[in-house]
């Protein structure tokens, strides 16, 4: 095996742990985006209404105890560095950590798993920006391939969606509608990257190992002007179109595009998406993400050893293949950038 690699990076969003913190954080996530500040507010008090903690950092902790725990039991030993864009611990503090450390390269394993501008190329310009803070002797950061047709990944998702549909009465459970759901981009950004061409594949590839529901994949969380063309249907307004059939009882929910239960899936999902059903009379239930789910864990592993070892037996299910190690320059442009 390969042993240039000394350490892990795990690479995520950040969010607040306290009310104080929750203003400075969407600042600093908005910095630079035409997002009204009326809209800001409104997000602002989702997390208020949770103590104005995001559960992201304690799901990110925990993901990294596991990850430790796989480690130690299989190899290879590395030691596992967090850095996040937005919030503590922020990479330019993570990466001079890692200088202070002797690392020299480290693999980063980003909590995405579509490929998008803010999904992939934002967290490796992050990474780029951090380590100019840095200066000389900053570590090299490569980023692991993109997940989504992975066979941890799928093999997790099929198990959380299963459990999910056990809690629905055994009489209507085929019946039962599946939705996929993932975080909405800009119509500019979608044409720049692969996103939801991987998400479809996605949420093909776990229907095909359930038993026949029918399903689609809807969309959350748009934070965009009005104006603004983004990516639907709305996971709301999809519900309301169910309802309006008459005939569904149940809707099972799927965060597919995320990686843990954080404040997009709790609000949005748990609270704003079920009012919804509750009010037509449809029973949702909400799958767990993937999060620490043993499957997933060991997922990251295989990821670090392909590359460390330079496998060319790449896993990867259906007809998309296995992502690109090294993006592309055109790769996941920004909304501005995909729109010329």
């Amino acid at each position: 095996m390969n042993d240039s690699y000394d350490a892990i990076l795990v690479v995520s969003f950040g969010g607040p742990e306290g009310p104080d913190d929750v203003l400075p954080f969407l600042e600093n996530v908005l910095l630079g985006k035409n997002v009204p500040r009326e809209r800001m507010l409104e997000v602002a008090e989702h997390y208020q209404q949770f103590g104005g903690v995001s559960p992201i950092n304690d799901q990110n902790r925990a993901l990294i105890n596991a990850l430790e725990q796989e480690l130690v039991e299989h190899g290879p030993g590395l030691p596992i560095f967090w850095g996040n864009r937005n919030w503590d611990p922020l990479l330019p503090d993570t990466l001079l950590q890692m200088k202070e450390a002797g690392i020299k390269r480290a693999l980063a394993f980003f909590t995405s798993t579509f490929s998008s501008y803010s999904g992939c190329r934002q967290y490796r310009e992050d990474i780029q920006r951090a380590q100019e803070q840095v200066g000389a002797g900053a570590p090299e950061v490569e980023k692991l391939r993109v997940f989504f047709n992975h066979p941890g990944f799928i093999e997790a998702t099929v198990l959380r969606t299963q459990d999910a549909l056990d809690q629905i009465p055994e009489e209507r459970r085929d019946k039962a509608v599946v939705l996929y759901s993932a975080h909405s981009i800009p119509i500019t950004m979608a044409s720049g990257c692969r996103y939801e061409a991987q998400l479809q594949e996605s949420a093909r590839l776990v229907s095909d190992q359930l038993a026949g529901h029918p399903w689609n994949l809807v969309y959350q969380s748009r934070s965009g002007p009005p104006h603004q063309p983004w990516l639907e249907p709305d996971i709301c307004d999809y519900i309301k179109e169910l309802g309006s059939q008459g005939n569904i009882q149940d809707v099972v929910i799927v965060p597919i595009g995320f990686v843990s239960d954080h404040m997009e899936v709790l609000f949005d999902l748990d609270t704003e998406a079920k009012d919804v059903g509750n009010e037509l009379g449809i029973n949702v239930v909400r799958a767990k993400t993937v999060g620490v789910h043993p499957r997933f864990i060991r997922m990251i592993r295989e990821l670090i050893e392909e590359r460390i070892s330079g496998d060319k037996e790449r896993p990867a299910l259906g007809d998309m293949g296995a992502s690109h190690d090294v993006c592309p320059v055109d790769c996941c442009l920004r909304t501005t950038e995909a729109s010329r």
